[in-house]
């Protein structure tokens, strides 16, 4: 009693109470302080856990070990499954018995699931295994009575019986399965087989014919073929591949065939199934592997001739999709076979199915179509060519902007060049163009390309009215400013002045802006004698209110006054124009044209009155044209030598300082910073105390800012 009473572990009663009172100590210490019994658990076992794990020699071993090695030790350690002991059966009684078990277990199982097959499958080879072959039978019997349909009972079944020289019995199943499954091919196979091993080749004949009845695959009529091959009767596998094409008239059948009788038989009869495949499929003959099969055979028998007309035949008949082989194959034809006409020909065959499959896969890439032109022009065939360009003319833009049409119109120009040209056909040539002009949407845009080479084309053919009037249309639909320029042109080379004249003045009617025009006509006068008429006209030009290049026009009328030496007419000319703009380049041009005539005061004059202008322009580039100007002037004062006044001129010159200028974005926004050059002229610039003022002013406002 003083020691306490023992209880399971070795623990006494006073010894447990007194752990589980100084636990509860320690507890009450530790919610006193605030700290969960769990952490301070946690560290003591830590403690404990550092101290058990504290290794005083942290050397490497000297031997290592893999993981591989852990690995394979514990293979070779694992020890085997137990396997069941083997029963050893050792009197008839005993047998007996083994046999009245294992057969309650199947019935047990069977009556629980009749549907189960595999386990019928295993019932009925187990009493084969017994060498109870009726009991055998019966389960098979009693399997097909459950499912009749079931292709592994019936194998099962049938290989039973074979395996034990069971001949009729076999039959009787491979009969019974085909009757109920003649569209399992394996019944078939097997029961032929079983025939042929026999020696029984009638018999095996026969099941191959019941069986092609039922117009099985191809297979089984190509086992049916081979079959008789190996007892060579060629005779009887050539009826078969007629029997065959007859119910399957394909072309892998019809070649298969004609591989045959390559093969068995004589060029003539190959030759023949080739012929009459090509009859009987009709449009379905048109396919590359027959034909290119046909094309080999004849090669093959040292026929090119009949190769390359069977080569040509199929790629004019076959689509270009599906050519592709039979290009390669035709050109390796031609490469062994072909002289160079030959080989030229296939290459271009071949870059023309090229042609095809790209204007076939983009009809408006009209580059293509014009490399595709080109290589039939090359080829020399005209009625080659002239389809080809019908096929790229049909193809017009769906758009109606005018950038779309630039390539396509070039087809109508190469076209009636090639009809005029190539094949000396001026009136097809004539039609083209007119087709083309019906083709264009005058009403949007035109080409006046087009209407110049119909005209072109009726001159070389020494017809001038012609030729007018497509001028003369061209002008009434769609006037155009190249038209009329080659309009003129016939005409001067014709001589007929005053055609010229009217056709300047329908152009400048048309466009009385266009300065080049005024700038012609007034030359044409010019070169002709007619003054008075070229300065009237310059008149009229330079007075209307828009012109697209005025300067061009005003050089001109100057250019032909001082040609012509009238030096009053040319200074007052100047003087109009200056009342109209304030140019620097035409101050400059006025300046020198005085000095040139000799009034260096005059030019002196103009280039002050410039610099004065441009002095008060705020103009960006106002000081840009000031420094072109004073270098103008620099240059004059200098070549007059003793009479000039450089220096003067040298006084103006202005200084180049370089500066920084922000850069903004779109937003406004600065960016960063650039450098340009700032001329200062002396006449903008600053007293140093003026200077000095400002400058305290803007710090002291500065300041005041902050």
């Amino acid at each position: 009693a003083g020691q306490g009473w023992k209880v399971e572990g070795g623990c006494s009663i006073i010894g447990l109470s007194f752990t589980m009172e100084k636990q509860k100590k320690v507890v009450d210490r530790l919610m006193t302080k605030g700290e969960p019994v769990q952490a301070a658990n946690d560290r003591s076992n830590m403690r404990g856990f550092h101290s058990m794990a504290r290794v005083k020699n942290k050397q490497p071993a000297p031997v290592q070990i893999t993981a591989e090695q852990i690995l394979r030790e514990a293979k070779e350690r694992q020890e085997e499954d137990p396997k069941p002991p083997k029963q050893k059966i050792t009197d008839p009684d005993e047998l007996a018995d083994y046999r009245q078990r294992k057969r309650k277990e199947f019935e047990d199982g069977i009556r629980r699931n009749r549907n189960a097959i595999p386990l019928w499958v295993k019932y009925a080879m187990w009493e084969e295994t017994q060498l109870e072959f009726d009991r055998a039978r019966s389960v098979w019997e009693r399997a097909l009575e459950i499912d009749s349909r079931n292709v592994t009972i019936w194998l099962k079944y049938a290989e039973m019986e074979m395996r034990h020289r069971n001949i009729n019995r076999a039959r009787n199943i491979w009969d019974r399965a085909v009757a109920i499954l003649p569209r399992v091919d394996q019944f078939w196979y097997k029961y032929a087989y079983m025939e042929e091993m026999l020696g029984n080749v009638a018999g095996a004949r026969q099941i191959f014919d019941r069986w092609m009845q039922w117009v099985p695959e191809d297979n089984a009529w190509t086992s049916y073929i081979k079959m008789e091959l190996r007892y060579r009767e060629v005779e009887r596998a050539r009826e078969i591949f007629e029997r065959f094409i007859s119910v399957a008239p394909k072309v892998s059948t019809w070649l298969k065939y004609a591989k045959f009788e390559t093969k068995h038989g004589t060029i003539a009869q190959a030759r023949n199934i080739y012929e009459r495949a090509i009859e009987d499929l009709g449009e379905f003959a048109y396919e590359p592997e027959l034909l290119l099969a046909f094309a080999k055979f004849e090669e093959q028998v040292k026929e090119a001739e009949r190769a390359r007309a069977i080569y040509k035949f199929a790629l004019d008949n076959i689509p270009k999709s599906k050519a592709n082989e039979l290009y390669q194959a035709f050109v390796a034809f031609e490469k062994q076979h072909g002289d160079r006409e030959g080989i030229e020909d296939v290459i271009v065959s071949k870059r023309r199915f090229q042609y095809e499959e790209e204007v076939k896969e983009r009809p408006y890439n009209y580059d293509a179509w014009f490399d595709y032109i080109r290589l039939e022009e090359a080829n020399g065939d005209a009625d080659k060519v002239r389809e080809v360009y019908e096929r790229a003319i049909a193809q017009k833009p769906p758009s109606m902007e005018k950038r779309a049409w630039r390539r396509y119109v070039y087809l109508w120009i190469y076209y009636a060049v090639f009809e005029e040209v190539s094949l000396k056909d001026v009136e097809r040539a004539r039609q083209v163009y007119r087709e083309a002009l019906k083709v264009i949407p005058h009403s949007s845009f035109t080409f006046a390309k087009l209407w110049v080479m119909a005209a072109q084309l009726e001159i070389r053919q020494k017809d001038l009215a012609a030729a007018r009037k497509v001028f003369g249309r061209a002008i009434g639909t769609t006037p155009k400013e190249k038209i009329f320029k080659s309009y003129i042109e016939i005409e001067l080379q014709l001589g007929n002045i005053d055609r010229v004249r009217m056709i300047y003045e329908k152009q400048l009617e048309c466009f009385p802006a266009n300065c080049r025009a005024w700038t012609a006509f007034g030359e044409l006068e010019q070169s002709l004698g007619e003054l008075d008429r070229a300065r009237a006209i310059f008149e009229l030009g330079i007075s209307q209110s828009l012109l697209d290049m005025p300067e061009v026009l005003w050089k001109a009328y100057i250019d032909f006054e001082v040609s012509e030496g009238e030096t009053q007419r040319a200074r007052a000319l100047y003087s109009r124009l200056l009342e109209r703009t304030s140019h620097v380049k035409v101050f400059i041009s006025a300046a020198q044209f005085e000095s040139s005539a000799g009034e260096a005061d005059r030019a002196r004059a103009l280039y002050k009155k410039g610099d004065s202008a441009l002095s008060a322009s705020d103009h960006a580039t106002a000081k840009e044209e000031r420094v072109l100007l004073l270098d103008s002037w620099l240059a004059m004062e200098e070549g007059l030598g003793d009479a000039g006044d450089p220096e003067s001129v040298r006084a103006k010159q202005p200084k180049q300082i370089k500066k920084k200028r922000p850069i903004e974005n779109e937003e406004g926004q600065t960016t960063g910073w650039e450098e340009y050059f700032d001329y200062i002229f002396p006449d903008e610039q600053k007293p140093q105390a003026l200077k000095i003022l400002e400058m305290a002013h803007k710090w002291k406002k500065q300041k005041t800012d902050e």
